[in-house]
């Protein structure tokens, strides 16, 4: 009997009412949030503004301090608890906390109720995220993961409709928080046969997702750039809030629908813009885009730039997430977005008015942008205006300096026992039966002068080898190499397969050697006149398997500790990320002939017109034979 293999991850139906629980207790988060804000500031409005804004920044803290505090104990601990009864249980408490809120009618609950809603959350995320594996296929857990933060983002704009309906209720504008907690706990209670207890919750604390985020030059600018989008969109719901629930609503609503916009269309933005730079540009312009926000009067004009500034925020998170792991930034991204709210609110009252607290925060964003950008940018020394220009008329920007060359240039790169060598060599063999002109090479050691260095760079004895020395050791190879091998070959329209060039210094003396990836960078642009592949083919291998692969006595570079290749593979990935127009990635894991096919189909796209122009224009003046 053949077993029905389900077409979507939703035609498991645990999974599907789960994902309905997920989806319930998703919206009543944001309504919650909303709701609790609004009703401080209508509480406290017979003070003054001061004492709204810090009202308001008291319940962010509130919502703020059990990741910071309770965080790293809540995971371990829920794993041990049986999975559905704590997140029935969890979302029972919160539907009572919320309905409490308007019965109590108090300032201080409201703060109170928003810490204890926050610490059931605490339990409840890790239990559901335990639960999934048991759910779900292990090919499809990938699909699974996209689709829960699909309804963690994307129920935000629908609260933000609800929301703008509930306000007329008054203090019970809580009550679509409770009821959307209500509808997740009949949802879980639905879910039959789950293992009770163990697995491991796949959600880190603040903390984790901080170091596990990365920790290489590239990847701490995408972080910062990231947070600093996220910062800015807290910035702006701290003070919104301020404004009265009605406008709160539209500009929180306005706020997810540009990121939503952004995420979906960000592979679309510019795409003969190098990744990298488009990340960092899009990170200045959410920074410019609330500074514009502070200065405007008009709410209308405020909405479409809040549109506006979430689409920069979200065409940066697509790109910046291409180089660092999602979910574990998503803890690290929600304590930020509470902690710019929570300073921002106050620092509005004490200055009489958002003006200074949004412009400071905007011009903050911006220097970070700025900064991350110089971290990321792939492409130092060529110019930023000329490059964006470029990509507005749909064309790559090439430097004048920079010699066109009419060969397809091609790159192999991966760690060591990859697959890499075996690959570039079948692709050769490939092409040659194809008729091409291919011109296979190395680094380093292709050149008499590359041999010698060799020889001196993979000796096992030359451990005393300094890692600058070492770097400018392979970037005379490379300079060697191109200015002797690579160039020729393309001036005369050959094809030319390379195993390593400049990506392998990036990551093996940037990263492996911790030198700073700008200078490592720098010399070989120089070494190389700026020549960059038309396909770098990352094959990428965990460092565990391709070290078992490698045959003889190991060389020098070889012999380093794992963690030396870790963070190679972990750059490589990186680089890949920043620039995805431009590289092939493939799992070194998979069949040889499998990677061979993968690679031949992308290589045909960037493979010359084998009939020459000239003679599509000698036979264009052919006549027509006819029968």
């Amino acid at each position: 009997m053949t077993i029905r293999r389900p077409a979507h991850v939703l035609d498991i139906p645990p999974f599907r009412r789960l994902w309905m629980a997920m989806s319930a207790s998703s919206l009543g988060d944001w309504l919650t949030l909303l709701a609790l804000s609004a009703l401080a500031a209508q509480l406290t409005a017979a003070h003054g503004y001061q004492a709204q804004a810090a009202a308001v920044g008291g319940v962010f803290v509130a919502k703020l301090l059990p990741a910071l505090v309770l965080g790293p104990l809540a995971g371990p601990l829920t794993v041990r608890l049986d999975r559905r009864l704590t997140m029935l249980v969890a979302d029972l408490v919160r539907v009572a906390l919320v309905a409490s809120v308007p019965l109590v009618g108090l300032y201080q609950w409201v703060v109170a109720a928003a810490f204890l809603i926050e610490c059931a959350t605490l339990f409840w995320v890790p239990a559901r995220d335990a639960t999934v594996p048991a759910l779900v296929p292990k090919e499809r857990l990938e699909e699974a993961t996209r689709l829960g933060v699909l309804v963690t983002y994307g129920t935000a704009p629908v609260a933000a409709l609800l929301f703008t309906v509930l306000t007329t209720a008054g203090p019970w504008m809580v009550a679509g928080g409770a009821l959307a907690y209500l509808v997740s706990a009949v949802w879980v209670f639905t879910l039959r046969g789950l293992p009770r207890r163990g697995g491991a919750a796949s959600t880190p604390s603040v903390l984790e997702g901080w170091r596990a985020s990365g920790g290489d030059r590239v990847a701490g600018g995408v972080r910062a750039g990231l947070l600093a989008t996220v910062a800015a969109g807290g910035a702006l719901i701290g003070v919104s809030v301020l404004s009265g629930p009605v406008a709160y609503g539209v500009v929180f609503g306005a706020l997810f629908v540009g990121v939503a916009v952004g995420l979906f269309f960000g592979p679309r933005v510019l795409t003969q813009l190098s990744r990298s730079r488009l990340f960092g540009v899009s990170v200045i312009a959410v920074g410019a885009a609330l500074v514009v926000i502070a200065l405007v009067r008009d709410q209308s004009v405020v909405v479409m730039l809040t549109v506006v500034l979430g689409l920069c925020a979200g065409v940066a998170w697509r790109v910046g997430l291409e180089v660092l792991d999602g979910p574990h930034m998503e803890p690290v991204a929600r304590v930020t977005l509470l902690l710019a709210a929570a300073v921002v609110a106050p620092a509005a009252g004490l200055a009489g008015g958002a003006l200074l607290a949004l412009i400071a925060m905007g011009g903050l964003m911006m220097v970070v942008g700025a900064l991350a950008l110089r971290r990321v940018d792939d492409r130092k020394g060529v110019s930023l205006s000329e490059d964006m220009l470029a990509a507005l008329r749909g064309e790559r920007y090439t430097p004048g300096d920079v010699e066109k060359v009419p060969g397809v240039f091609i790159a192999f790169e991966g760690g060591e026992g990859s697959g890499k060598t075996t690959q570039s060599r079948l692709l050769a063999i490939w092409l040659r039966d194809q008729g091409f002109d291919v011109v296979q090479t190395r680094e380093p050691g292709s050149t008499k002068v590359g041999m010698r260095l060799r020889a001196i760079l993979l000796d096992a004895a030359e451990k005393g080898l300094s890692p600058r020395a070492e770097a400018l050791m392979y970037a005379a190879d490379r300079a060697e190499h191109v200015e002797k091998v690579i160039r020729p070959a393309l001036e005369r329209g050959a094809l030319v397969i390379t195993d390593r060039y400049v990506d392998s210094s990036l990551a093996y003396q940037g990263a492996g050697r911790a030198l700073d990836p700008a200078d490592v960078a720098e010399v070989n642009a120089w070494a190389t006149s700026e020549l960059v592949p038309h396909l770098t083919v990352l094959i990428d291998t965990p460092p565990s398997v391709g070290l078992t692969r490698l045959g003889g006595a190991a060389d020098r570079i070889e012999s380093e500790p794992l963690e030396f290749h870790e963070r190679v593979r972990n750059e490589f990935r990186s680089l890949a990320g920043a620039a995805p127009e431009r590289y092939l990635v493939v799992d070194g894991t998979l069949p040889l002939d499998e990677i061979s096919r993968t690679v031949q189909d992308r290589v045909r796209e960037i493979l010359p017109d084998p009939v020459p122009s000239e003679s599509e224009d000698i036979t264009g003046t052919m006549p027509a034979i006819r029968d």
